[in-house]
């Protein structure tokens, strides 16, 4: 049966029973921050491209100033925050800076994507992009690293290991629940940061970006439930989002 974790009489759980619900758990949690983050962050791709296109790939005309403007008055309207005259500039950048859409890590969020847009050096954008994404960086440690010039100092280092090291002494890695604490995720689900909103409301929201996301990932991956009742101990247990593989 295993090791078993004492919390009391009424509450012995193997171990190893413990561990394959954690794993359910944190792996339902880094596919839902994957989805709305992503979600968000095509979406914002979608609209830098739609504004160059209409604007016909001019760097500067008075049309393109005049056009972000008044898409910035009627998105707000219609829309809500989140869709300022800097933001959209922002959003047009994002397209430029980043021309290929599958080249986008989809680990990333749009706070990370508008620091890396202000790298010059492409090279060195894609490589801090890919680095961030694979080592899971925070945008504090993002930002730490591009300032600390880690890139340039891995490079031109003998001992790239020790350099590599520095990473595990910068800000904690993020986690899936700072979803709920990032403003321009709120924004885009619909949410004030500084409004109440209930827990269903959220959940609610989540889905609609993960009925997407799944969908693009193709065979294999399966939406289970949401609000999964589980019973242990005769106690009944409720799982928010349940995902499979098959």
């Amino acid at each position: 049966m295993g090791e078993l974790v004492n919390r009391g009489e009424s509450a012995i759980v193997p171990e190893g029973f413990y561990k394959q619900v954690s794993s359910i758990l944190n792996a339902a949690r880094d596919k839902a921050y994957t989805a709305v983050n992503f979600a968000m962050v095509e979406a914002y791709w979608e609209i830098g491209k739609s504004i160059v296109d209409e604007q016909g790939g001019e760097e500067r005309a008075a049309y393109g100033e005049a056009l972000i403007a008044g898409l910035s008055r009627r998105l707000t309207a219609d829309f809500g925050r989140g869709f300022g005259i800097a933001n959209l500039r922002n959003m047009r950048q994002f397209f430029l800076a980043f021309p290929i859409r599958d080249a986008l890590r989809s680990e990333l969020s749009w706070t990370h994507y508008r620091r890396l847009m202000r790298i010059s050096d492409p090279d060195a954008r894609t490589w801090y992009m890919n680095e961030c994404a694979d080592s899971r960086w925070s945008t504090r440690q993002l930002e730490r690293q591009i300032n600390t010039m880690f890139r340039e100092r891995l490079l031109a280092s003998k001992d790239k290991e020790a350099v590599t090291q520095e990473i595990q002494k910068s800000a904690p890695a993020r986690r899936p629940e700072d979803i709920i604490r990032d403003p321009y995720v709120l924004e885009f689900l619909g949410f004030s940061d500084d409004t109440a909103f209930r827990e269903s409301d959220l959940e609610q929201a989540l889905i609609t970006h993960l009925q997407k996301f799944l969908l693009e990932l193709g065979r294999g991956f399966a939406f289970e439930a949401r609000q999964k009742r589980i019973t242990f101990d005769g106690r009944h247990f409720y799982i928010d989002l349940v995902f499979s593989t098959i």
